[in-house]
Order: structure tokens, then sequence, then C-alpha cells
């Protein structure tokens, strides 16, 4: 006869400091505050509850930034989660403050395939094992190589695992744990949705993975994507939102029984507030306050960046930005690194340490024609429109014209002039593009030092855009458009 217990799993990912509550007219929602009233409600009101936690805790707010995650971890600390694994902006601010890092958490840290690169160690325990009312759960916290670009600045730290490896980690792990009588298993990935669903395509039956918890893509579901027989779900991103499984487990099979998924809103209606955490938010809110709230520039009008996977007023503002600054030909700014959807008109300091945290440095890389139309077509290649790849803004008098569905460049010009195959163009990166130029842009470090040295042009590139914008008032976004997609079907992709 079946035994069946039920367990309910909140969980959030891709919070990136997300902290303070927002308003819409009359209503508010989102904030950390809200979000931990939400988790210590079900807490209290259900019997067997876990809250996990997708990756991506740091970046994307000022307080995170000042901090460098130190802020981030404490307020986390509060929430409690029972188990947290890592994502990419994790290693953002390096190595040894990770592991730093890792040591002010009050919770656990799994990660299964980072690895130090001189002795193959791994930095954090792989899995948690978590007993909850007779039951054992199986946490497997992953990682895959096309989410860890960051760490290629850091030649002690490694992961050697795609896809495929990926699914034998997993294998490996639950097999090393049978006789420990799993009653559930979940894999709390950072690696996004199409490469979770790829995952759960390669798990064996026989390892009984019951779910797939991820982030990464900052995907908003209405229900699980299901694959394999295998339940995936994201919570989006931020504080605006969180997962909720309510589970019943069939303890003798080892396996869902049933399931109920959905996304909560954090708003007053769900959510009392969490008095005690607001203080803590405020004490680093009123450092960073002092410091950063004052007034910037005024743009002509509110500028936005409503999607990463294309062109954005927000992302050509910013791009025409350095290249005025820096005297490039030419700027490429991720639209990745633009960490919310609209500024202005009236902009303070905070708002842009906030919208663009990344201070990096920016290169300037000289590169022919032909190398340049080889980089557009490896920017635009299969899967840039879908969220899979690193996607550019671009600046002023740089247009492209691109047949997506054929793979073929249509036109590509600058200033009106097509782009001369022997010419030479300079080109603007930041640091972390510019270590990763042959995943990201198709083109290798030697090939563009054989035409000219690069050279680090500005090295702190929001110092740039501060600077940039504290001199002007009215900007105003050009209208042209610089990035023309040909025949782009979802549906044929």
């Amino acid at each position: 006869m079946e035994k069946l217990k039920k367990l309910t799993i909140l969980h959030s990912n891709d919070l990136h400091g997300d902290f303070i509550a927002k308003e819409m007219g009359d209503e508010v929602f989102g904030g950390i505050s809200r979000l931990s009233g939400y988790i210590s409600k079900v807490r209290h009101e259900e019997k067997n509850v876990v809250y996990t936690i997708s990756g991506d805790i740091f970046r994307g707010s000022i307080i995170d930034s000042e901090y460098k995650g130190i802020s981030t971890v404490e307020i986390i600390n509060m929430l409690t989660p029972d188990v947290v694994t890592l994502g990419n902006h994790e290693v953002d601010y390096g190595l040894a403050h990770l592991l730093f890092i890792e040591k002010c958490a009050q919770f656990p840290i799994i990660n299964a395939n980072m690895y130090i690169t001189t002795n193959g160690v791994r930095l954090f325990k792989s899995h948690l094992i978590k007993e909850i009312d007779g039951m054992k759960v199986l946490f497997i916290g992953l990682l895959t190589e096309e989410v860890l670009h960051s760490t290629k600045q850091d030649k002690l730290i490694g992961s050697f695992i795609d896809i495929h490896e990926a699914a034998a980690e997993v294998g490996r792990i639950c097999d090393s744990y049978q006789t420990e009588d799993i009653d559930f298993t979940v894999l709390l990935t950072h690696i996004g949705i199409e490469a979770d669903k790829k995952l759960a395509a390669a798990m064996d039956p026989r390892w009984k993975v019951d779910l797939i918890i991820g982030g990464h893509s900052h995907t908003l579901l209405e229900k699980p994507e299901v694959v394999n027989n295998i339940p995936i779900v994201q919570a989006a991103h931020g504080t605006s939102q969180i997962g909720r499984f309510d589970i019943l487990v069939d303890t003798d099979n080892n396996c869902i029984h049933s399931y109920d998924w959905k996304l909560i809103p954090i708003n007053d209606d769900y959510c009392p507030r969490d008095f005690a955490l607001e203080e803590v938010v405020q004490k680093y809110k009123s450092e960073t306050d002092r410091k950063y709230k004052r007034i910037l520039t005024r743009f002509a009008d509110r500028y936005t960046h409503p999607k990463r996977e294309e062109e954005t007023a927000l992302g050509k503002l910013f791009a025409d930005a350095f290249k005025e600054s820096l005297g490039l030909d030419i700027m490429l700014v991720g639209s990745g690194s633009i960490r919310g959807e609209n500024l202005g008109p009236i902009v303070l300091l905070e708002d842009l340490l906030q919208i663009f945290p990344y201070n990096d440095e920016v290169y300037r890389i000289t590169v022919t024609g032909e190398q340049l139309k080889k980089m557009i077509k490896h920017i635009l290649r299969k899967g840039a429109l879908l969220g899979v790849t690193e996607f550019y803004q671009y600046s002023k008098g740089f247009e492209i014209e691109f047949d997506y569905e054929n793979q073929k460049l249509l036109s590509l010009s600058l200033n009106k002039q097509g782009i001369i195959n022997s010419k030479f163009y300079s080109v603007g990166i930041t640091a972390f593009h510019y270590k990763n130029m042959k995943d990201f842009l198709g083109i290798t470090e030697e090939e563009v030092s054989a035409n000219k040295k690069p050279k680090i042009v500005a090295t702190k590139s929001t110092d740039v855009l501060e600077e940039y914008f504290s001199t002007k008032e009215l900007v105003e976004v050009s209208a042209e458009k610089r990035l023309c997609i040909k025949q782009f079907s979802v549906a044929k992709n």
C-alpha cells in the first residue's frame, strides 16, 4: 500500500540583490521583507517545508555591489534557506571572495562541478541529503561550462562539464546513495530552461530524479515543463514572485504520487512583512543612499530595456556613451550587463550603478572588416534570439541586416559606408567579453592581437558612464534601427 507524505517546496532563483519593494500605483509588490513573510507563513501553515534558491543571489543592486555580496549573504541568512546552489554571478567577485562568502553563509551551498584545476577537488559539497518527517530528500547542485564564463578570469578555478557530463555526474551521485533509501531527488540547477530540458532528457529513469528547479534564463512559466517525466520549473527572477510545489511523495516507491505547482505573487494579499529583516536592509540602504542618492542627469525620456534579446533604447544609449567617450568606431555592450528594465527621466547615480553594476575594464580591440563580419555572424547564430547565447547592443552608426533563418549577413555598414574586408576598425568590449572572445564573438585574442595589441581604454566602465551623463542634460537616443533581423520564427528553432 502506498505511504504518502506531503512535501512543500518553495523556490527562488536569480534574486540578484532584489531587496526593495516596488510600487505601481497603489500596489506594493516584491521585496525581501514580503518574500520572507510568505516563507515564514508557509512554514507555520505546513508541516514539511523546504525553501531553495537556484543561484545568482548576487549582482543587480547597489546594496549588493557596494559590499561585494557580504550584505546579501547577511540578508539571505535571515531567509534561512534549506539549500542554495551556485549561479554564475556567485563567482563575479573572485574565487577567494566566494570562499570567504561561504564562511559567512548560515545555509548549505551545493555544487557538483566546480573544481580546483590543480588537484580536481570540488570547491563545494556536491549534494545535500535532508531528512524531513522520515523522508530523505536528495538535492544536487549543477552549473555547466556554458554559464561559467566569469571563471576564465581566474586560472585556479574550472569546470569541465557539459550537459552530457552533467547528466553522468547526477548518475554517479544518485548511484552512490542508493543505500540511503532516498525518497525524493531534486536537481537545483543554474543553466537555463533549454539546458534543463536537455538535462532532463538525459536522465536515466533508474536514477529516480523527481524534479529540476532551475535558474539563469529568468523564465516565467505558467506551468512546469515536463521532459522525460521530470517537471522543470523556474520562478522568473527577483523577489516579485516565488515558486511553490505541493507534492505528495510516495515513500514506498520513492517517487511523486501527485503535485501542484504555482507562482505566488509577493504582495500584501499573500505576504506579511518581516520587519526585523527590513531593519537589516535599511541599515545597508541608508549607507548607499548617503553615498549615491544624488541626481546625475535628466534624460529626454524614460528609456527601456525590456528584453535582452532585442535592440533596446537603453542599450543603444549606453553603447553610444562608451563610443563617444572612448573614441571608438563601434561599441558592443552585452545586453546582460544591463540589470533593469528602465532608467530616467531623472537619473540618480544610484539608479545608474544599480542598472549597470559591472565596473569592468573596457578593451579596445582592432579587427578587420572580414573579422567583424565573422563576429556578427557568430553573435547572431542560432539561439541568439532565444536567450541561450550572448547578445549585444550596438553604438550609433553601426547597422546590421541579418537573415536569421538562413544565417546570412545581408548588409553591414558603419556611418552608411559598407564594411570593407581589408580595413581596420576599433571595437570596444568590456573585460568579461574580452576574456570570452572565442565563445562570445567567435574570434580569438591571438587573432585580434595580430592586427594590433588590444588596449585597456578605461579601467572602470561604470565610471565612464557616470562622467558622460554628468556632463549632459536631456540626453536623447537616436531613433534609427541598428539591428534588423529578417525572417525570425521561434517555431522553426
